[in-house]
């Protein structure tokens, strides 16, 4: 372990960035510093600032990351990839030839894939652009590499759009919604391929495609997935979405591990039941918006074994995930009808 890190939840986490602080610069209204100028002494107008500091402070992280809806993880959504299955297997790019050949990469490492059978809004185009600037990221020995600086900003001029995340408890278009998906299965592939993790993050709630304790979350200066090749060769990513399926790949010159995934539930939260009228409904009718997960907690380690060495098991940390409550829209009553009907 080197002296700028440390061990969080059995991942490297570098050491200033674990204690890092930031300052953040608020506008207020005039007609508030007005109010406070005069009336209140110093102190109160300092408890008065400090108190939005930490209305908007908590807001940026009720925002979370740029995941899409949560829900249940479904097994036929995410997975290992052989090679032959790969998308461009048989007619691979030539950037990736030339990445490849530049960097020794001479043998697949690790694929991963993610499935989004229902995307909403403009998430296919955002995992398409992230899955964009990923592809033909060389990571560099010693090197680390930021997931955010790599995908990010996530602003119309960079190419997103538009989509899913999940925000105080609503779903909400936003710029890049979507993308995490990308990072995530970045994430599984670099675990599978023995890449060091130097930062992770879960997401508020659970996922539908992967288990807890699998995913990646981002969300630009809030989130990051750090990684960093400790070999002595190059690693080169590559991305790629084929319908509503994401391919994350990663290539190299040494013999990857294997690895043995554990997961162990610890608590479960069950979800709640959200009713709500929709006038668009016809009277009497129902459906359900949100299926609603339950929360869990879930301890997650890997067994890694490298060709001619024993097993080693590390224990990758906790994770808590909120419940997702499950909503139900109803077709209310015509107006001056009464509960038991008219008569």
């Amino acid at each position: 372990m080197r002296l700028s890190e440390r061990r969080q939840g059995g991942i490297l986490v570098p050491a200033d960035r674990s204690r890092r602080t930031r300052t953040i610069l608020i506008p207020l209204p005039a007609s508030l510093l007005r109010a406070v100028r005069k009336p209140l002494r110093w102190a109160g107008a300092i408890l008065a600032a400090v108190a939005i500091a930490v209305w908007v402070t908590w807001g940026r992280g009720a925002a979370e990351a740029l995941c899409g809806v949560p829900g249940t993880a479904q097994a036929d959504r995410y997975g290992r990839v052989h090679e032959q299955d790969l998308p461009w297997y048989v007619n691979p790019p030539q950037r990736l030839l030339e990445a490849r050949d530049a960097a020794g990469a001479d043998r697949l490492l690790a694929a991963f894939r993610v499935s989004f059978p229902d995307p909403l809004f403009e998430e296919t185009a955002n995992v398409a652009a992230a899955a964009g600037y990923l592809a033909g990221t060389v990571l560099r020995p010693g090197e680390p590499v930021s997931v955010n600086g790599i995908l990010g900003p996530y602003t119309e001029a960079r190419g997103y759009r538009p989509g899913p995340s999940y925000i105080g408890g609503r779903l909400v278009p936003s710029s890049g919604g979507g993308v995490c998906k990308v990072s995530t299965a970045l994430y599984n592939a670099a675990m599978l391929a023995g890449v060091t993790v130097l930062e992770r993050h879960p997401h508020s709630m659970p996922v539908p495609y992967v288990p807890p304790g699998r995913d990646a979350a981002v969300a630009w200066g809030v989130k990051d997935l750090r990684l960093r090749v400790d070999g002595d060769a190059p690693v080169v990513a590559w991305a790629a979405v084929q319908g509503h399926t994401l391919y994350v790949a990663l290539y190299g010159s040494y013999e990857p591990p294997r690895v043995e995934w554990h997961q162990e539930e610890l608590a479960r939260a069950p979800h709640s039941t959200v009713r709500r009228a929709n006038p668009a409904l016809p009277p009497g009718e129902e459906r359900v918006v949100v299926p609603g997960a339950d929360g869990v907690t879930v301890r997650t380690a890997v067994t890694i074994t490298y060709p001619g060495g024993p097993p080693v098991r590390r224990e990758l940390g906790v994770d808590t995930y909120r419940p997702l409550p499950r909503l139900v829209e109803f077709g209310p009553a015509p107006e001056g009808s009464s509960p038991g009907g008219s008569g």
